[in-house]
């Protein structure tokens, strides 16, 4: 037997196999990941908090962002709360406003920046993190969900008034 026809037999066989199957499985999730873009991390998903029915999902990539904006009732400006996914956690990543105000802040704990972005108020460096987000739908303002690009009225989606929850799945 010659060295060739050794190697071919046995272990030779299985690492070729291996490296075979390595291979088409590396060129299948590239072709995934050119196709489809980044893997998704979770479903962003809004239920009716008493009932649990679903109004609406929507895939998010991992540390994607999400907002919720609503004008504020008192102030009657608009106000954006931004977050970010992190596994199934939601993170505040920034509040930004245009008007002091009741309900609105007026300082920042120690941690946090308060900045101003044109004619808007930004701040930034929040540490906590949720699980789920509870909102009531606005009545007179609509609340929207702004997330990959689009626009979602909760009004719409939920109706007025609806007591809704954001987890992510």
């Amino acid at each position: 037997m010659t060295p060739r026809q050794h190697w071919l037999n046995g272990r030779g066989v299985l690492f070729c196999i291996v490296i075979a199957v390595l291979v088409i499985s590396g060129a299948a999730l590239l072709t995934v990941l050119l196709k489809n873009g980044p893997l998704k991390s979770g479903t962003l998903q809004i239920k009716d908090a008493n009932s649990g029915k679903l109004y609406g999902s929507w895939p998010l990539e991992e540390n994607g962002e999400f907002s919720i904006e609503f004008v504020h009732s008192v102030n009657q400006s608009p106000v954006r709360e931004i977050f970010r996914a992190e596994g199934k956690e939601i993170l505040p990543h920034a509040l930004r406003f245009f008007s002091f105000g009741a309900g609105m802040p007026t300082d920042v704990p120690e941690g946090q920046v308060l900045s101003l972005d044109g004619d808007a108020i930004v701040i930034t460096g929040f540490s906590s993190s949720f699980r789920e987000l509870n909102y009531i739908v606005g009545t007179v303002s609509d609340h929207l969900l702004l997330l990959n690009d689009e626009t979602i009225s909760l009004r719409e989606l939920c109706g007025r008034n609806a007591h809704i929850t954001l987890r992510i799945k």
